[in-house]
C-alpha cells in the first residue's frame, strides 16, 4: 500500500509493504491508520508552522501566550531544543537571529516519529514514512531486507551520495539543497556554511533530525559530533563536494 499527501507544505508519502500485519490481514483498518498519521501530521503544522496566522507558534512570537502557558506538545518540542543546545554548545538555537522562536529544526522529525508510531501502534509492522527526504522506517519491504534510504547530492539532486539500509530507525538530512541557507550556528547569530549537507541515521527520526540540524550548524565539527551524541551512522557533504562517513563504534 502507498499513500501519498501534502503535509507541512512538503509531499510526503506512506509505504506499507502487505507481506504480514495489519496491512497484510486488514488493508482498511492499515489506511485508516495511515489517515490518522496524516492528520496528525496537519496537527503539528496547525500548531508549529511560521506561516500559519493561528499557530500557537505565532501566538508566542507576537507575545500573545506566554512561553510557560504554552501546550504540552511545545514544551516537548521546546524541552528537546533544550537539550540540543546545551549538547552543542548553543550551535543548536530555535531562538532565531531576529530573537524570535522558530522550532523547525525539531519539528518536523518529532511529528513524523509520531506519525509512525501511529500507524506501528495499529499493528502495522513494515512502514516507510518519507517526508521531504526525511525518512522514518520499520521493518523492511520484504522479509529480511532492510529498507533503502538514498541521499541526495547537495550539489546536484538528480544524483545519488550514498545509499544506507535501516529497518528500524529514522533518517534525516540537514543542507542548503532544499531550502537555501536556512539552517544558522546560534553561536554567532550567522548562516552555518561549514557543510552542503550532513545525513545522520539514528534510532528514531525525532533524534536523527535534531543530530543532523545541529551537526550542520557546527560545521567541521559535526561529524564527530553526532556520532558521540546517538547517531548510528553519519555523512557529511562539504561545499567542495568531498565526502566523510562516521559509524558509532561499537559498544563495550
Amino acid at each position: 500500500m502507498r499513500v501519498t499527501a501534502t503535509v507541512m507544505g512538503i509531499p510526503s508519502s506512506f509505504h506499507l509493504p502487505e507481506h504480514r500485519g495489519t496491512a497484510a490481514t486488514d488493508p482498511a483498518a492499515a489506511r485508516a491508520a495511515v489517515d490518522a498519521a496524516v492528520d496528525l501530521l496537519h496537527e503539528a503544522e496547525q500548531r508549529f508552522s511560521r506561516h500559519v496566522a493561528t499557530s500557537e507558534l505565532r501566538a508566542v512570537r507576537r507575545g500573545d501566550l506566554d512561553i510557560s502557558r504554552v501546550s504540552a506538545d511545545m514544551r516537548d518540542v521546546l524541552a528537546l531544543a533544550d537539550e540540543a543546545r546545551d549538547a552543542s554548545s548553543g550551535a543548536f538555537d530555535v531562538t532565531g537571529p531576529d530573537g524570535l522562536l522558530d522550532t523547525d529544526g525539531v519539528v518536523k522529525g518529532w511529528a513524523v516519529q509520531r506519525a509512525a508510531d501511529l500507524v506501528a501502534c495499529r499493528g502495522v509492522v513494515d512502514l516507510c514514512v518519507n517526508v521531504g527526504g526525511d525518512v522514518a522506517v520499520r521493518g523492511g519491504p520484504e522479509p529480511g531486507r532492510p529498507w533503502a534510504v538514498a541521499v541526495a547530492d547537495p550539489h546536484d539532486r538528480t544524483r545519488t551520495a550514498a545509499v544506507v539500509h535501516v529497518s528500524d530507525g529514522g533518517v534525516a538530512t540537514s543542507g542548503t539543497a532544499e531550502r537555501g541557507t536556512h539552517v544558522w550556528d546560534g553561536r554567532t547569530g550567522r548562516p552555518a556554511r561549514g557543510l552542503a549537507s550532513l545525513t545522520v541515521v539514528a534510532e528514531t527520526l525525532t533524534r536523527a533530525d535534531i543530530l543532523a540540524t545541529a551537526g550542520f550548524a557546527l560545521g567541521a565539527d559535526g561529524l564527530g559530533w553526532v556520532v558521540r551524541n546517538g547517531a548510528a551512522w553519519a555523512l557529511e557533504i562539504r561545499p567542495d563536494g568531498t565526502q566523510a562517513q562516521a559509524i558509532r563504534p561499537p559498544r563495550g
